[in-house]
């Protein structure tokens, strides 16, 4: 019998971590599954783009994975079963793993605020961008729309939608300053770009609740707005909550330092989905830069233990903050690993290119795994103790 490895999510860590792990192990001892609701792999960090009306290549996941021996289960996960080792599926259907990765990342939180599940828009999928692509498409010159949070999700989202759409008048509401947490340079060069694109802020605003014709505020006051985009939070999927599991207060996944279930040790948790710890001891911050490092680490381990190898050492740190600001104006922030901003940024039209340049390698490194290294497969063997052991 071959050992199952199951991969829940195909995102930019569920498939990294798929693509690694069939780079690793010789097909004649495993079998790698996939398993995603949607035919193809999103580039989520691309939506607010999406939304603004641009188009974006199709990357259809059996294409993706097409050579390397990764099978594509087209499903939605609707349970696991730690205990038994299987995973429940849209229509009653059910997967039996030996190794399961977990990675069905995150969703659009609406932070207990009134009103934001009924009357505003998110950028957490494909299909809620779509959704919010045509009710753009609907608003005439002069609409108004209220971008709610002040993150990198907020900020990508006002700012392509402003320069997309010149005639809309564009807002963003920030629980803080905007852009409190950039070095010096690069929070002057943000807010040249809101007033280049004619974008009103407002600062140490909180939302208390959305409705039809705007949303209104902590203290009372009411910001009209024909659309509402609500980017304040996001949230893990609450099937890990439903298990055995040991999650975090919020639902995530907690894992050792090669992303392994600190309670299931068949279980490893990648992206999003995982409470995991960075090379600073510090949580990994929920992102497509935690994302990607945290699916090799997995891949790794899982590899290591299954073939006798060394296992890794956790690395995992940050080396920039990346905001687009618009087609052709950026934000690199430069920090520290445990994600502290350093005094330098990169900014405008060469910061635009980076950006745009570390976008298509997330998406590359998805869509041609058979590319990746290692190259070397090795056979398991799991009758041998690996040479180090992480817990």
């Amino acid at each position: 019998m071959k050992h199952q490895i199951v991969v829940l999510g195909a995102g930019y860590a569920g498939a990294n971590a798929a693509a690694r792990l069939a780079k690793r192990l010789h097909p004649a001892g495993t079998e790698i599954t996939v398993v995603n609701a949607d035919s193809e792999f999103v580039e989520r960090v691309r939506m607010h783009q999406l939304a603004s009306g641009q188009h974006l290549k199709p990357r259809t996941l059996t294409e993706v994975f097409r050579g390397t021996g990764v099978r594509v289960r087209q499903a939605r996960v609707t349970a696991v079963d730690a205990e038994r080792k299987t995973v429940g599926i849209d229509g009653g259907g059910e997967i039996v793993y030996d190794t399961l990765v977990y990675a069905l990342g995150s969703t659009a939180a609406d932070c207990g605020v009134p009103g934001v599940a009924e009357h505003a828009h998110d950028l957490a999928g494909k299909q809620s961008a779509l959704r919010l692509r045509d009710r753009l498409a609907g608003l005439d010159a002069g609409g108004t729309v209220l971008v709610v949070g002040g993150g990198l999700t907020g900020i990508e989202t006002a700012t392509e939608i402003a320069e997309a759409r010149p005639d809309l008048e564009v807002s963003l509401a920030a629980r803080a300053g905007l852009g409190d947490w950039l070095s010096e340079k690069a929070r002057l060069h943000l807010r040249k770009a809101f007033d280049r694109l004619g974008i009103t802020v407002h600062e140490r605003t909180d939302i208390a609740a959305v409705e039809p014709t705007g949303a209104v505020t902590a203290d009372g006051r009411a910001i009209a707005a024909q659309v509402t985009v609500w980017t304040a939070g996001f949230a893990v999927h609450p099937l890990a909550a439903a298990t055995t599991l040991r999650v975090s207060e919020t639902g995530r996944i907690v894992v050792d330092d090669t992303m392994r279930s600190v309670s299931h040790p068949d279980v490893y948790a990648v992206g999003d989905a995982a409470l995991a710890p960075g090379a600073s001891g510090a949580p990994l911050r929920m992102s497509c830069a935690s994302g990607v490092p945290s699916a090799y680490q997995a891949a790794d381990a899982i590899a290591a233990r299954l073939t006798g190898g060394k296992i890794p050492g956790n690395k995992i740190g940050y080396t920039a903050q990346c905001v687009s600001l618009g087609r052709r104006d950026a934000i690199v922030q430069w920090v520290t690993p445990d994600d502290r901003p350093k005094p330098s940024a990169v900014t405008g039209k060469p910061a635009a290119r980076l950006k745009e340049m570390i976008c298509k390698a997330a998406a590359w490194s998805v869509s041609h795994p058979t590319s990746m290294l290692p190259a070397r497969r090795r056979r398991i063997n799991l009758t041998e103790k690996p040479l180090a052991i992480t817990v």
